[in-house]
């Protein structure tokens, strides 16, 4: 495990953990030292926590709080994982709590309104835009805490060998995202009829294939604009939209706002950053 810590200030402590472990590593039950969250940005690994079992791919978010315990596995692929950790004060802990209806609710799937904020607190950990980490990272979970309200998917609910096949699609799916990707052509990827592949991918990792899809566009797509200069038009084919006005119409509807919008907003002084205040105005 490779750890890089970006910054700590008194509310929040953001760090990038880096695990390279395979399927032969042991699981073993560690504990959460801090309540916090972790946005998935790379690979794939299993969440076992409080007694649920949780596929993790990127766009995901995992959750706990301080001496709970925890199990990570990785018994279905050897590629390691990526994940920008958001540790918070208690004081910054006690006020999300109180707008959240279940802090630990341990995972939620991929979703867009999170993705968002994840790819840009990722981009402003490297410094490719003028956000301030911190405040992207409480911008992220106060997003988080907006929807930590349904359950995510048990993902113990399904075989070992479906769940494999779904993180190994989920992997394939995000790696070729620019590419025209249908049902037809991810179920022959899992080796399964387009029927049982379906369910197998939705009970797994609590999005359908197609939703998946989309949302590793859109991430990629957030993470260009706050990151280059590219044409906005550009960035929408180079990451698989095949139609500008869907990309706009799908990025406005996961973020709140413009393409371009979310670009200026990245680029400005963060008390006057459009992204953060429609984050933070979720919990308030």
């Amino acid at each position: 495990m490779q750890l890089r810590e970006i910054v700590k200030t008194k509310s929040v402590t953001v760090r990038e953990f880096r695990c390279t472990a395979g399927p032969a590593a042991r699981p073993f039950a560690e504990m959460h030292g801090e309540s916090g969250i972790a946005y998935v940005t790379r690979g794939s690994f299993g969440y076992r926590y409080r007694g649920r079992a949780h596929e993790m791919v990127a766009g995901g978010v995992i959750s706990g709080l301080g001496s709970d315990e925890y199990v990570c596995t990785h018994e279905h692929h050897g590629c390691g994982d990526v994940c920008l950790s958001i540790r918070l004060s208690p004081e910054l802990e006690h006020e999300l709590r109180a707008k959240a209806a279940n802090w630990r609710i341990g995972a939620l799937p991929p979703l867009p309104e999170i993705a968002m904020l994840g790819e840009l607190a990722g981009a402003s950990a490297e410094g490719a835009n003028d956000v301030a980490v911190e405040e992207a990272a409480a911008a992220l979970a106060a997003r988080f805490m907006s929807f930590a309200g349904a359950p995510a998917p048990d993902a113990g609910e399904a075989s070992a060998r479906d769940r494999r096949r779904a993180v190994e699609t989920a992997l394939w799916i995000d790696a070729n995202a620019e590419k025209a990707i249908d049902l037809a052509a991810a179920a022959d990827m899992a080796g399964l009829s387009a029927f049982h592949f379906l369910r197998v991918f939705r009970r797994t990792l609590g999005v359908t294939p197609h939703q998946y899809l989309v949302r590793a566009r859109l991430r990629r797509a957030a993470r260009a604009l706050v990151a280059d200069d590219q044409a906005v038009t550009d960035i929408a084919y180079d990451c698989g939209f095949a139609d500008l006005s869907n990309f706009v119409r799908s990025f406005r509807r996961a973020a709140g706002m413009s393409p371009r919008e979310f670009r200026r907003s990245a680029r400005r002084r963060n008390a006057d950053s459009k992204i953060l205040q429609v984050a933070l105005s979720a919990v308030v």
